[in-house]
């Protein structure tokens, strides 16, 4: 598999260069983010951005505004910033100007951060319940609880009731018509221990040994993980975190001298440079790759997510639109310039009805496993912030990369076919055994799908209750 290493069938990959995905499947439509309240001091002189830059900038404005400073999301249509501020009159709206100044687009709102992290540890203490997941939406300035299908009779009145408790604005209860479960899958499938997952992101262990991340309920349902079903096995997990503060594995692979190129696999011979971890932004478009699904894309809705699956809750996660299915689980969500975001949780429906998704945030599996991710820490030259990557191709910023397509800007590739199934259609075997390239061999430039990987749910330790995630089962 391309993770693991460069396949014989395939041309050699181009570092530094991000490739040229499918337009419509990286292209759809994108709302303008709801903004609840008004800009303060009239009209608007918000900066320009691209997400990573107002992560950057949202981060610098919360030192800034101190206790005033209630959240923030990245407007996409826009491309801006939006700074929430509670009341900060007493200040003379000093640090308001200042915050415009940096190039953030200010508006004041009621719930300060204090008051939604208080009422999110009572929904934690009250209402842990299955089925049942929050996160503070900055877009609303409230603490989105979601409910999927089994959260009814008495628990439904309890979680309710608890919602009601924190008080008039504080919170919302929205209904999903699936079922929180764990994904399992992500860019390349692997396997181990009767479940299928995916391989997220290629890393340098500790120890300087290649590894790579996956969904630590992967982790904890097999030991053992290889690259084709009934396959040796190649890697071995060294760490797994799943129920609790988090869910991703580190996973080393057997052969100290494999090759783990820094990139995703996106189908057809084609993959994404990946130069380095990033943090999400609420509002931002992200993409996911899974050995099942494919390519799609979507909008990050919250951070710092709370679920609660069967097997346990899981905290600090981050929340998106993107759709997924079984096989998905652990793979990889990053951005069309090559950051590497998340980690495939789970989260309830399908990619044709839609959807809650949750992911592990990659900087957070990194700092917890030691391990460090980028062509540096495959052995190679890091990439990225300008400087020289692969065949003297540029991979930061605003330059090109690969073939002349952008790195940057509002789109991935030059509208060549998106996906044809996981592995190019040999790594990613299905739930019968055979390859990914049957009778769906290519790809569905409409919706990403990739090729063969039968659907299902439960498989291994993680998930036996059958509702564990996206995990598929051979």
């Amino acid at each position: 598999m391309s993770h693991k290493r460069i396949p014989k069938r395939k041309a050699a990959i181009a570092v530094g260069g991000v490739a040229a995905l499918g337009a419509a499947a990286l292209m759809l439509p994108q709302a303008n983010a709801s903004q609840d309240g008004g800009a303060r001091g009239g009209a608007s002189t918000a900066r320009t951005l691209k997400a990573d830059d107002a992560d950057d900038l949202a981060a610098r404005l919360s030192k800034l505004l101190g206790d005033a400073f209630a959240g923030s999301y990245y407007d996409s249509a826009n491309r801006q910033l939006v700074v929430n501020v509670t009341d900060v009159s007493g200040d003379d709206n000093n640090v308001i100007v200042q915050a415009k100044k940096a190039g953030a687009e200010v508006r004041e709102v009621d719930n300060s951060t204090a008051e939604l992290q208080a009422a999110a540890r009572t929904l934690r203490t009250k209402a842990t319940i299955p089925g049942t997941a929050w996160a503070v939406d900055p877009r609303t300035n409230k603490i989105l609880v979601t409910a999927d299908s089994t959260v009814t009779g008495t628990r439904w009145d309890r979680l309710e009731s608890t919602v009601d408790g924190l008080g008039s604005g504080m919170a919302t209860v929205k209904k999903s018509a699936g079922t929180f479960r764990t994904f399992v899958s992500g860019g390349d499938a692997i396997f181990g221990g009767g479940a299928r997952c995916s391989l997220g992101f290629n890393v340098t262990a500790g120890d300087g040994s290649p590894a790579f991340l996956t969904a630590g309920h992967c982790g904890v349902a097999a030991q053992q993980w290889s690259d084709a079903q009934n396959g040796a096995p190649i890697a071995t997990v060294d760490q797994a975190t799943f129920p609790g503060n988090g869910d991703f594995a580190l996973v080393k692979y057997d052969d100290p001298n494999t090759q783990a190129p820094s990139d995703v696999n996106v189908g057809g011979g084609q993959s994404v440079q990946i130069l380095q971890a990033t943090e999400a932004t609420v509002g931002q478009q992200v993409f996911r790759m899974g050995s099942t699904t494919g390519l799609h894309d979507g909008q990050v809705l919250g951070l710092d997510a709370t679920v609660n699956y069967p097997e346990g809750t899981v905290t600090g996660l981050i929340q998106t639109d993107v759709c997924a299915e079984p096989g998905d689980s652990g793979g990889s969500l990053f951005t069309q310039d090559g950051g590497a975001v998340g980690l495939t949780s789970g989260g309830s429906g399908d990619c044709t009805s839609g959807g809650e998704t949750f992911f592990q945030p990659v900087t957070t599996a990194l700092a917890a496993t030691g391990a460090t991710l980028g062509d540096a820490g495959a052995g190679g030259q890091q990439a990225g912030d300008g400087q020289q990557a692969g065949d003297g191709q540029q991979a930061g910023g605003d330059q090109q990369a690969g073939n002349d397509q952008q790195a940057g800007g509002d789109r991935i590739g030059g509208g060549q076919e998106a996906g044809a199934g996981a592995g190019d259609g040999s790594d990613a075997g299905s739930a019968d055994g055979s390859g990914a390239a049957d009778d769906q061999s290519g790809a569905d430039a409409t919706n990403g799908r990739a090729s063969g990987t039968g659907h299902g749910s439960g498989g291994g330790n993680a998930g036996r209750s059958g509702r564990s995630g996206l995990t598929d089962t051979h």
